[in-house]
């Protein structure tokens, strides 16, 4: 790979040839079929869905947008998802590959072969059949990530189920919110599980949620820690126990046929205010991009072995630690902890272990490893690796960098990718055969058609103009509707623009060679003096400057200007924050120099860490209302570390009275 740098067009990386030599989709296989679909868009999917997907019947059409925007794809077809994923590989010479490798941060291991898999995931339908879940039912799946929530999952699609995972660092209310909204009957959970070196206590958090809901008949519990937990007679009941017992677990068990728009799983995801909202995907349109995206996007070959770092609670977790390299018959490989613990090497040690050929984790994973400097990658040899990607937020180009440079040795194609729960995917990818720019999302992925416009919906023509992103057609994987509410998807996703286009929420704007850059929400761009600035531009300002590891910005009120920019400022560890000062003019006058004068930031506040999800993002809306001095209103069910709260207001805090004082500067 070669690096180019130049004022007017930035980083660009030429991709290896070898690596395009050898790649899925190559740059001429690209244009062929972003071309093929943008001329023959249902034949197009025709084709991969006739090829890639074993069907029990042929569907009789493949868009039927008589009811738009309430799309289907490949209506009438017949399909099963666990089949496509488990069953239709032990038929193979694939079924003693490992299909799952799981470890956790104690080193406890296991490996289940395709064949093995099957085994336990017809097991376990047969206990949920047991247990009187049926087809169409929605189970509540709340665990850790061990071998037995992939199963669970697997086991539920095998029968009909509905599952709907909840992300076990999610609280017990929020847990019980999506039980009574989804009307579970059953939760599959476990004792607890660790993280950083402390236990989480899961079926506390369940007792807890499920304490006075008269519906949940079952609640199945893994026993993972080995801890002392409380079970309710004749609702409570030991995975392993159901699973030894041969009236219960039947190790045969047919799939269920299943249509192609029968709901596969239910993906909650918090708003800014109100209740979750339970996005619904469906069977054969939610299979088919898991298996192109699995090859385009992440070059994925049946031989690979694959990293998602993804927690399978988020959609990012569903889609590729789990259903993607499944689908093809690769080898996925599950983590139960964290990072940085018990050292900061700990994924590094995991490459070289398992022999990792393709890794997918978050920008916010990356900086935090920055932190720590180059010293730890260097220990071991990731040489197994051969392509890099990221996705979930916006990965800035120092971090882009550092990782080609540390982790990839400068050789592995650094890929950024855009999704969302609801796309169920990714739409625009830096695909790896193509020229990458660090800080790009990249370009449409074949398929897709992504765009920018304007308030008014209408498209813009110019080059590095920020606007709205749409989506101009729809897509086989895309969100069907929110549960039991059609009024809300509509609103959300497509009244924005009169049911032209979907909506994203998202803001964005487009190079003149193509390539998409991500501006963050809708809602977060600050207007200072009737100058519209984009969060993530001064954010990825701030952060290519040395000092800075991770850095978050917000629009507080102002009454001259209406609002100003505010930027929470995560310094690395050898900074001397006494020169406090001079950190900040430094600071200021780089976000002059790489912006705008305009989006230099007025106040600037260093802090230890920044609050966000589980899935890593940062929560903008709440460092918002902090730096406004406002009560926090927000949905805090997703947030990681609730102690980061207080420590924020105390910072802000300081900050005025250290002015106050004299002892810094405004």
């Amino acid at each position: 790979m070669s690096l180019d740098k130049s004022i007017d067009k930035g980083i660009i990386i030429t991709p290896n040839p070898e690596f395009v030599e050898k790649a899925n989709l190559g740059p001429k296989e690209y244009e062929r079929l972003t071309k093929w679909a943008e001329d023959d868009f249902e034949g197009f999917w025709d084709y991969f869905a006739k090829n890639e997907i074993t069907w029990f019947e042929p569907y009789k059409s493949v868009l039927n947008d008589s009811n738009a925007p309430f799309f289907k794809f490949f209506e009438g077809g017949k399909l099963n998802m666990c089949y496509n994923c488990v069953d239709r590989h032990v038929t193979t010479r694939k079924k003693n590959r490992a299909a799952i490798i799981w470890e956790n941060e104690r080193g406890d291991s296991r490996i289940l072969t395709y064949r093995e898999l099957q085994f336990q995931v017809n097991k376990f339908a047969n206990v949920l059949k047991t247990l009187g879940t049926k087809k169409g039912d929605v189970v509540i799946i709340y665990m850790p990530m061990i071998p037995e929530l992939p199963i669970a999952m697997l086991a539920c699609a095998k029968i009909g189920a509905i599952h709907s995972v909840v992300f076990a660092g999610l609280s017990s209310n929020a847990l019980k919110e999506r039980i009574v909204d989804a009307e579970a009957k059953i939760v599959i959970t476990a004792d607890g599980g660790y993280r950083g070196g402390k236990t989480i206590p899961l079926k506390v958090h369940v007792d807890d949620a499920v304490r006075e809901l008269k519906q949940i008949k079952y609640v199945v519990v893994a026993r993972h820690i080995h801890s002392d937990v409380p079970m309710k007679t004749l609702r409570d009941f030991w995975w392993q126990d159901l699973m030894s017992d041969s009236d219960y677990a039947n190790p045969h068990c047919e799939a269920e046929s299943m249509d192609s728009e029968d709901p596969l799983f239910i993906m909650y995801t918090s708003g800014s205010t109100g209740k979750p909202k339970g996005v619904v995907h469906s069977t054969a349109g939610y299979l088919i991009w898991r298996i192109l995206t699995a090859r385009w996007v992440f070059d994925l070959k049946e031989e690979d072995t694959f990293w998602s770092t993804a927690n399978i609670g988020w959609i990012s977790g569903h889609s590729y630690t789990l259903y993607g390299p499944l689908s093809i018959g690769s080898t996925t490989f599950l983590f139960e902890g964290i990072p940085t613990y018990p050292s900061p090497d700990q994924w590094w040690y995991l490459v070289e272990k398992y022999r990792i050929n393709v890794m997918y984790t978050a920008p916010t994973a990356i900086r935090a490893l920055m932190r720590y400097g180059e010293s730890y990658t260097k220990n071991y040899d990731l040489s197994s690796l051969r392509l890099l990607t990221t996705g979930g937020e916006r990965l800035n180009e120092a971090a882009w960098l550092w990782y080609y440079e540390n982790v990839g040795s400068k050789k592995c194609p650094i890929i950024d990718a855009y999704g969302q729960t609801e796309t169920a995917g990714h739409m625009i990818s830096s695909l790896p055969v193509v020229k990458q720019k660090p800080g790009s999302v990249g370009i449409p992925v074949p398929g897709i058609f992504p765009d920018i416009v304007d308030d008014k919906g209408e498209i813009i023509k110019e080059p590095n103009k920020r606007g709205f992103l749409v989506l101009k057609k729809p897509w086989p994987s895309m969100v069907r509707t929110l549960w039991k509410n059609d009024e809300d998807y509509i609103k959300f996703y497509w009244e924005k623009f009169n049911n032209k286009y979907y909506y994203t929420s998202d803001m964005a704007y487009k190079d003149k060679d193509g390539y998409f850059w991500m501006e963050g929400r809708s809602d977060d761009v600050i207007n200072v003096s009737a100058h519209r600035i984009g969060c993530s531009e001064v954010e990825s300002a701030l952060t290519s400057c040395s000092m800075v590891t991770e850095a978050a910005v917000v629009g507080k009120p102002n009454e001259i200007t209406g609002e100003e920019v505010f930027a929470f400022v995560v310094l690395k560890k050898d900074v001397d924050k006494t020169k406090h000062d001079e950190i900040v003019r430094k600071l200021r006058d780089y976000v002059r120099d790489q912006v705008s004068p305009i989006a230099k930031p007025s106040e600037i506040v260093f802090v230890d860490s920044l609050p966000k999800t589980r899935s890593g993002k940062v929560m903008r809306r709440v460092l918002k209302d902090i730096a406004s001095g406002k009560e926090i209103h927000q949905d805090l069910s997703t947030l990681e570390d609730k102690a980061v709260l207080d420590k924020l207001k105390d910072a802000v805090e300081n900050r005025e009275l250290d002015i106050l004082r004299g002892k810094i500067k405004k």
